[in-house]
């Protein structure tokens, strides 16, 4: 399967101005390049088959019968294989001379683009030559083929509904209305801009913005084919800057001043699922007319990398701005919940685990947002059954460098007294015996909440509610729950950003309990270490990380994430691992959603969070049927 991908190109050809049939050889020899790539669609820059810097031999008959033959060989040409080829050209319409786009495919043009917005300013002089592309479609006879001719033209694949696209040309994209705008909102998942864009100081900063911006807007894919070395230097030089850009994100791009072809592999998966969750995505049935193509399964290796970690930036320095961020968006949700309940102080459960570190760092700065005193925030350790001394020496550690009240609270009386209550053995370590700890530390934190007039701040993470690894009405509930929409992987990442600008003392607390394994510790330690360690027992929570995001976000079915997943992790984790895993985050997913059916409020932070008033509303006793069948697929 190809799970919705779909491998493009964009190509910059070496050119002579003016010499049509060298051109169509180059042309034709970057078809067969991206071919043998596996490309379904192939971008060439505009006016390519007579270069863009012809100037006054536009208006020669000559040139233009030039390119016309050149179109022809290129048809020729197509009719070798199932890509699609969109190629620039001068050509006469009506009376008219037009700057315009051919999509060839099988010896046939599937359609003629011509450009709308003629550029006559500054080193442009395009309407001394063209006249404005009309936007309405007709056909026009040329070659011996009847062509649909107009702007309102969308090009559609047969089989793979999702695979729609349209073409805008060079400046087109440059101006406050791009037509790219209304071919989205027809339709169109990909556009292809053919474009001559010379190169002045800063214009691929901008260009690259541009193409990137205009694809995040319309969630679409966007290829940009530029013009390069060998146009005219008479006035200009051309970089053959190349961009493929998919929902915001460039997926790849050439240097300035190197002819050459990118190729890219376009999840329209992913695209038209953006667009199905934005209500503000409307779809326009307007007068666009759709050619249609067949196309047979091409079955390539995907050459997209995929991110192994989602939620991380993986450039260091905007994973730092992204942390700072983050702790900033958490502290002002807080200082914002304390201002409005007027509670004088914040209590803290503290494991010297890392989502209780981040709970509490959280809470240090919400306090000096408010301009109140550290010790204003309590941070309780409630050491019991499982706890181990590094743990607990290291939660002692931590208040004592933030400066904050402290307190240490031994619940292991209170629970072994509990257990007794309900006649439990208490050798008998099972769930029972678990969450009576958890539930008795919770108990303990919202009485100490009301005794000392406070709000007591959750420490619970995203992928422990996503996987339910809570206990209901124990560390499940909160008055405020601030890291409610953070991650686990990403969790680890905000303490250290912590830990490299803190002091050495603090730094080296927050760096042990950064290498502290990831536990609950409910369970008897044994020879003084963490007997229960978290990912043995649910997995590893980079896997589950991955599932969430590509669950959530964008609602893949479980065959396409197993697939990304073998492609992110192939060098960690075997196909039976991840289907394994993959099993076990799904049946949690659905098992424990009357858990998230009742969280207490949080802030978000990123684009994915569980809360059942906002992004998730699962009903608890939904049947996974469906995606347990796929799964026995796998």
């Amino acid at each position: 399967m190809d799970y919705g991908f779909v491998k493009m190109a964009v190509a910059t050809p070496a050119v002579q101005v003016g010499d049509c049939n060298y051109n169509a050889r180059r042309t034709a020899a970057e078809m067969d390049r991206a071919q043998r790539a596996g490309a379904a669609l192939l971008v060439l820059p505009e006016l390519g088959l007579t270069g863009y810097t012809c100037g006054d031999l536009f208006l020669q008959h000559t040139l233009q019968q030039g390119a016309l033959q050149a179109l022809q060989q290129l048809c020729a040409v197509s009719s070798q294989s199932d890509m699609i080829t969109v190629v620039g050209l001068p050509l006469q319409v009506g009376g008219k001379l037009y700057n315009c786009a051919a999509v060839l495919q099988k010896g046939r043009i599937l359609g003629l683009v011509p450009k709308r917005n003629l550029p006559n300013y500054a080193e442009f002089y395009e309407a001394r030559h063209f006249a404005p592309g009309p936007v309405a479609v007709r056909d026009i006879e040329l070659l011996g083929q009847t062509v649909p001719f107009g702007g309102q033209l969308l090009f559609a694949s047969s089989a793979k509904p999702n695979f729609t696209f349209a073409v805008e040309i060079c400046e087109d994209l440059w101006v406050p209305a791009p037509p790219s705008i209304a071919h989205a909102l027809a339709g169109a998942a990909v556009t292809c801009n053919l474009s001559a864009s010379d190169e002045t100081v800063g214009k691929a900063e901008y260009r690259r913005q541009l193409v990137s911006s205009q694809s995040a807007r319309l969630c679409c894919a966007y290829l940009y084919a530029d013009a390069g070395e060998g146009e005219s230097s008479t006035d200009m030089v051309f970089g053959g800057h190349n961009i493929i850009a998919e929902n915001g994100t460039v997926l790849a791009e050439t240097p300035l001043f190197e002819n050459g072809q990118l190729v890219a592999d376009i999840d329209l998966q992913r695209l038209w699922a953006e667009r199905t969750r934005m209500s503000t995505y409307p779809p326009v049935d307007g007068a666009y007319r759709t050619v249609y193509f067949e196309q047979r399964p091409i079955c390539t290796p995907l050459c997209r990398e995929v991110e192994r970690f989602p939620f991380v930036p993986v450039d260091s320095a905007h994973r730092a701005r992204r942390c700072e961020s983050i702790l900033t968006m958490q502290a002002q949700g807080l200082k914002k919940r304390l201002l409005s309940t007027g509670c004088k102080t914040a209590v803290v459960g503290i494991s010297g685990g890392l989502d209780s570190t981040l709970a509490l760092l959280v809470t240090v700065r919400a306090i000096e947002l408010l301009k109140r005193p550290h010790r204003d925030i309590t941070a309780v350790s409630m050491p019991c059954f499982g706890t181990t001394d590094r743990t607990r020496k290291n939660a002692a550690e931590l208040c004592a460098e933030l400066g904050v009240s402290f307190r240490e609270i031994d619940i292991t009386a209170a629970v072994t007294g509990h257990l007794a209550d309900l006649g439990h053995d208490p050798h008998i370590a099972d769930i029972t015996y678990e969450n009576a700890q958890a539930r008795e530390r919770t108990q303990l934190l919202m009485d100490l909440a009301n005794q000392t007039d406070g709000l007591v701040v959750g420490t619970g993470d995203l992928s422990e509610l996503a996987l339910g690894w809570a206990t209901y009405n124990g560390d499940h509930m909160s008055m405020y729950a601030v890291n409610a929409s953070v991650p686990k992987t990403l969790v680890y990442h905000l303490v250290s950003y912590v830990a490299e600008r803190s002091r050495k003392r603090l730094k080296s607390v927050l760096e042990d309990i950064l290498s502290t394994p990831v536990s609950p510790e409910l369970l008897p330690a044994k020879n003084g270490q963490i007997a229960q360690k978290t990912e043995d027992l649910v997995g590893p929570y980079a896997l589950h990380d991955f599932f969430l995001y590509h669950v959530v976000r964008f609602g893949f079915s479980p065959a396409k994430i197993c697939f990304l997943a073998e492609h992110a992790f192939a060098e960690e984790y075997r196909h039976e691992t991840i289907v394994r895993w993959l099993r076990v985050f799904y049946q949690r997913l659905f098992s424990q959603q009357f858990k998230r059916s009742c969280l207490p409020d949080g802030p978000k932070v990123g684009s994915i969070t569980l809360s059942p008033r906002g992004d998730w509303r699962m009903p608890s006793d939904a049947s996974i049927a469906l995606w347990k069948q796929e799964l026995d697929a796998l």
